[in-house]
């Protein structure tokens, strides 16, 4: 039986929640978010908390009911607080600007790297080696970070690429003679 569907999510103040149409709005300051409402989750909303329940006890309908806790509880920190992922670039003359929405990367090839920022995102560099990718929608910013660090990840050799800050990699041993 899923634990998480079983604690509450609670509202604060200054965002709307509205179920409508088969989607879950959730509305604050930091934009509006929504997702796929699933048939088989009921979700109640009581004095600005929200709980999920299973309409069935079916295996599936029970992890759903998690899942679907999990997403919402995800925009509510979305649009009140926001997620940010940090990447950082190791190697000789990697470097990063951002002019406008477009990230121009300079990762070791013959050419620059140009990443077009989706709507919602924001990208700043602190430094040419650091990058600090911000939104209100966690798979999002996930996901570009996911994006980025695909253009040059790190090797095992040097420890070169992109890769995020605290990212541990493990190092090989070179060719003995």
């Amino acid at each position: 039986m899923s634990r998480i569907a079983n604690s509450p999510v609670t509202l604060p103040a200054g965002v709307e929640f509205n179920n409508a149409e088969g989607k879950l709005n959730i509305k604050g300051k930091g934009g509006d978010l929504s997702c796929e409402h699933f048939k088989c989750v009921d979700v109640e909303l009581n004095d600005q908390t929200l709980t999920f329940k299973s309409k069935d006890d079916s295996k599936s309908s029970v992890a759903l009911s998690g899942t679907q806790r999990a997403l919402v509880n995800n925009m509510v920190l979305g649009v009140t607080v926001g997620f940010e992922k940090k990447l950082e670039l190791r190697g000789v003359g990697y470097r990063a600007q951002v002019k406008g929405d477009l990230l121009n990367l300079t990762l070791g090839f013959s050419h620059p790297v140009k990443y077009a920022i989706p709507a919602g995102i924001t990208i700043s560099a602190p430094s040419q080696t650091e990058l600090v990718i911000k939104g209100s929608d966690k798979q999002l910013v996930g996901q570009v970070a996911a994006n980025i660090r695909a253009y040059r990840p790190p090797e095992p050799y040097k420890g070169k690429g992109v890769r995020y800050v605290g990212e541990h990699v493990v190092m090989k041993e070179a060719k003995k003679k």
